[in-house]
């Protein structure tokens, strides 16, 4: 088996984003599409010559067949050994592990993480670096420059490799080795929580429900809360991936998981309910009755570390995205925590938690994690949750309830545009911007503009800085204002407005987040103009 040159002409378009290319299935389905942008890949990161590389992805539509280009195209550029999921699948968190356990210089994670799959939903190639973390934005330019200029691609013309059986075989000169998918992330799991503690706790009749949403973290699910830990059989639902999710949008939030929020209000409700996204690396928490937002998810978890020993031990700082609300903040704050602000996207808290200046990190789009890999964990965060429930023997609601109560509430809610039309929205940000030295001592539906700035971001690890990264206004009644566009959408534009307003009225702590949040929401429509820009009455979505 030789590798076979092909000629070819750079594809437009092939930038990659906050986490990775993501477009269209059927477009990565093209002929010399999905090659195209692994050549570039070699190409931007020095090439795979004698290199170690993990590979796997969540399974939606389309994933087999890519990882069988990719398995060609690294033994067609003389890499030394390739670790792949039995059948690809690899949750990004289990991938990140991975590569730092076998000290991989990186891998490929083929996955659109919360966008819809099937042939025609989303589909995605992310490279991860040798620290197991995202691409950082220097390597990510030279991927993209690469795109710009290539004329040939290398790929070896041999059979399938058998990726459903575990052990080793050859591609070429290059040896794949074919992992279970679980195995070693329980294994980290295991040295990170008390079992013990968890076990106890469904054997006391602790009742959960985790909705994998028919995608990658069935499975770990049913390894971990079923089998190991003593969960009921049948609190794992939706287990099984599917290559489009079920017809579902694996997007663990309120709105795309309706039935486990059914579920968890109703009558009968068990004590504990979490679903997670396509590639594994997202969370929902959610307790009898009650929504637990994923900045309010991220605080509880910084606030309650000291319960966890693996945790417990040594609490170096945070870090939350600029979007995230400051419930984080002010747990910090009374912690003696440094806290940092990045832009969005996991690959800007890798150089934190490299360097030791923090142990947990997290955005509000329901990522949350720690410095025991480089990518967000939903499982992770699931996990951490039941351990601090076995041993406080609290219920999520209580525990929320003594912690608006110790540290104040952050009232927060993301409003989404989606699809909207590119140009429109564009427009509505750059007129913002140039609007955003005008604002402050304005008044716009009772509140008054205190601060109005656009987010850049100076590394304080490398010295690195990142601009564009989000339009900030504050109120000196203590609302927040930030509106971004999304980078992980591949049709049109989602318009983000993150919306905030701090509480510390003990008997103002249980409002419903709209009403409580009204005055803000109505600031930032005064202030954007966001249904004439956008031709939009409401939000698609709200979370």
């Amino acid at each position: 088996m030789k590798p076979k040159k092909v000629a070819t002409t750079p594809i437009d378009g092939q930038k990659p984003g906050t986490s990775g290319l993501r477009k269209k299935t059927r477009t990565f389905m093209e002929p010399h599409y999905l090659e195209n942008y692994i050549q570039a890949t070699w190409n931007g990161i020095g090439g795979v010559e004698g290199k170690t590389l993990v590979l796997g992805g969540d399974g939606r539509h389309f994933n087999d067949r890519a990882a069988q280009v990719v398995l060609r195209m690294a033994a067609a550029g003389g890499a030394e050994r390739v670790i792949v999921g039995r059948n690809a699948l690899l949750s990004t968190p289990a991938a990140s592990h991975l590569i730092r356990k076998n000290k991989a210089s990186g891998g490929i994670i083929l996955s659109a993480s919360h966008n819809p799959g099937g042939p025609d939903g989303d589909f995605g190639v992310k490279y991860n670096v040798a620290n197991g973390g995202p691409a950082p934005e220097n390597v990510t330019r030279k991927i993209f420059k690469a795109t710009q200029e290539l004329k040939k691609y290398f790929i070896l013309d041999a059979q399938d490799v058998d990726l459903d059986t575990l052990g080793e075989t050859t591609l070429g000169k290059t040896v794949v080795e074919v992992v279970d998918p679980t195995a070693d992330y329980q294994e980290l799991m295991a040295e990170l929580f008390d079992f013990d503690a968890i076990k106890a706790l469904f054997a006391e009749g602790f009742r959960i429900r985790f909705d994998a949403m028919h995608a990658v973290t069935g499975p770990y699910a049913k390894a971990i809360l079923e089998d190991t830990l003593g969960a009921a059989p049948g609190s794992v639902v939706n287990a099984t991936p599917l290559p489009d999710f079920g017809e579902g949008h694996p997007d663990p939030n309120p709105i795309w998981a309706k039935e486990l929020m059914d579920v968890m209000m109703g009558e009968d409700a068990p004590d504990f309910g979490a679903a997670s996204d396509g590639d594994g690396d997202r969370n929902m928490i959610v307790g009898r009755g009650i929504y637990v937002t994923p900045s309010d998810s991220l605080a509880a978890i910084a606030a309650n570390a000291k319960h966890i020993p693996s945790y417990a031990k040594e609490m170096r700082g945070v870090a939350r995205s600029m979007p995230t609300s400051r419930a984080l903040d002010r747990v910090a704050e009374a912690l003696e925590l440094d806290c940092y602000e990045t832009p969005t996207g996991w690959k800007f808290f890798g150089n934190l938690l490299d360097a030791g200046a923090a142990t947990l990190c997290g955005e509000e789009s329901a990522g949350t994690g720690s410095d025991h890999v480089r990518e967000k964990d939903g499982l992770w965060a699931v996990l951490f949750w039941l351990n601090v429930l076995a041993v406080r023997k609290i219920s999520v609601a209580d525990l929320m309830a003594d912690h608006w109560k110790t540290y104040g509430r952050n009232y927060y809610s993301r409003h989404d545009y989606e699809a909207v039309d590119a140009e429109a929205a564009q427009k509505l940000v750059d007129d913002l911007r140039d609007r955003l030295d005008s604002l402050p001592g304005q008044d716009f539906a009772g509140l008054t503009v205190e601060t109005a700035d656009e987010f850049a971001y100076d590394d304080p690890v490398d010295g690195s800085r990142s601009e564009g990264q989000g339009l900030r206004i504050t109120t000196s009644q203590g609302g927040r204002i930030v509106l971004r566009l999304s980078g992980t959408g591949t049709e049109g534009a989602t318009l983000r407005v993150y919306l905030e307003r701090v509480e510390t009225d003990p008997e103002r702590l249980h409002d419903d987040p709209q009403e409580a949040l009204a005055s803000v929401i109505a600031a930032a429509e005064a202030i954007a103009g966001i249904k004439d820009r956008t031709g939009r009455d409401a939000p698609d979505v709200i979370t």
